[in-house]
């Protein structure tokens, strides 16, 4: 626990992280608001749904590294500025769109998105010096796990306990409220000895060490997605839906724990093990059993590395982006995140709807063995460029 202490006691760091956990919240409710106002209140089949996750998926892809950029060059008020007011409105007039409407706009809102997650990784890398560094993005994970826990949960309690009007129009106030107060907030963006630092290209900074980085981020957020995909198929098919909350709150639990202690050591596992490792636990999770404490307990391996294998993901990019580029990186990052995400879910899903749900683990676990090995092949590349200090 003294590198828990010896980062919260860094100015800053305390309020920034209690910022950071409330700021969250709205960003896991958004997915599930935008599906049940589409089932809901359009009346349409969740494939359409789908599409709308679809095309806010991409915009926020394309967003996040050109957002980042904005901070880089123009500092982080005025592009808070900008996303807040986008955002606001995407929610505020989503009530009133048709569908193709709709869908339109969720590429745009996408793309204007508040960067509440690129913003906590990189005021990380300007408050805490690099020795605490693993502490405090354990820290960021497992808070980004609870707010998982909550965001969606109450996303449907809003619809289902009044209506998808209600919760578009709760998302507009939240994201109005989060853009204020990041902004009154104004988190440093950079150290104080980093300001001065010289501007370096892109070429120099992302290599091909970085590009591993960078998938494994999204090859660890495939696994995830396919995981939770896959353990809902196999809950619905064995007639225990029910217990969803139960099994998915054990594996909130044990993400939180293995990244609490993937914190509080001085040295853990490099990234590219923990991913190995995140990846060949989930492949047996659906060969032990289908009832759902069976299932929990098969996945708790496996969950014990994903918030370690996130946080060293946030670790690395600051380790390796030179400070005057640290919001494009952290934006590509999240990109990463987004197209993890976006994968893993469908494949999963298309994989259990034409074999059997055990087989959606097998493959999430594969995938992201296959993308283990490339950036195995990536960080022993002779094209790499050292790293800046």
């Amino acid at each position: 626990m003294r590198q828990y202490r010896a980062m919260f006691a860094l100015p800053g760091v305390r309020a920034l992280m209690t910022v950071m956990f409330f700021a969250r919240v709205p960003v896991t409710a958004a997915p599930m608001v935008l599906t049940l106002h589409v089932v809901e209140g359009l009346g349409r089949g969740y494939g359409a749904a789908g599409l709308v996750g679809a095309a806010a998926t991409v915009g926020i892809a394309i967003g996040s590294p050109v957002v980042g950029r904005v901070v880089d060059r123009y500092g982080l008020r005025r592009m808070l500025v900008v996303v807040t007011v986008g955002e606001t409105l995407f929610w505020a007039t989503a009530r009133f769109l048709p569908f193709p409407g709709l869908l339109a706009c969720a590429f745009l809102g996408g793309i204007v998105m508040v960067p509440v997650m690129s913003i906590g990784r990189q005021a990380i890398a300007a408050l805490v010096r690099e020795e605490l560094r693993r502490s405090a993005y354990s820290v960021d994970s497992v808070s980004v796990e609870l707010t998982y826990m909550i965001g969606p949960a109450a996303a449907v309690a809003l619809v289902t306990q009044v209506s998808t009007v209600a919760a578009l129009s709760a998302m507009a106030v939240a994201v109005g409220v989060v853009g204020l107060a990041l902004f009154a907030m104004n988190p440093r963006m950079r150290a104080a000895d980093e300001d001065a630092e010289p501007k370096v290209p892109r070429r120099e900074w992302l290599t091909p060490r970085m590009v591993g980085v960078l998938a494994i981020g999204a090859g660890a957020v495939f696994v995830l997605a396919g995981m939770e995909v896959t353990a809902l198929a196999t809950l619905r098919e064995s007639g225990q839906l029910n217990w969803t909350g139960a099994v998915y709150a054990a594996i909130c639990l044990a993400s939180a724990i293995g990244g609490l202690v993937h914190g509080a050591v001085r040295r853990s596992l490099p990234q590219l093990t923990l991913m190995v490792l995140l990846s060949a636990l989930v492949i047996p999770a659906g060969l032990i059993g289908d009832a759902w404490w069976v299932l929990a307990l098969a996945l708790v391996p496996s969950s014990l590395v994903c918030a370690p294998t996130v946080a060293a993901t946030g670790e690395e990019v600051a380790r390796l982006a030179p400070a005057g580029s640290r919001g494009e990186a952290t934006g590509l990052q999240s990109s990463a995140f987004t197209l993890g995400a976006a994968a893993g879910a469908p494949v999963a899903g298309f994989v259990v709807d034409h074999t059997a749900p055990a087989a959606g683990f097998v493959v999430a676990g594969m995938g992201g063995l296959l993308v283990a090995a490339v950036a195995f092949a990536l960080s022993r590349s002779r094209s790499l460029a050292p790293a800046p200090a």
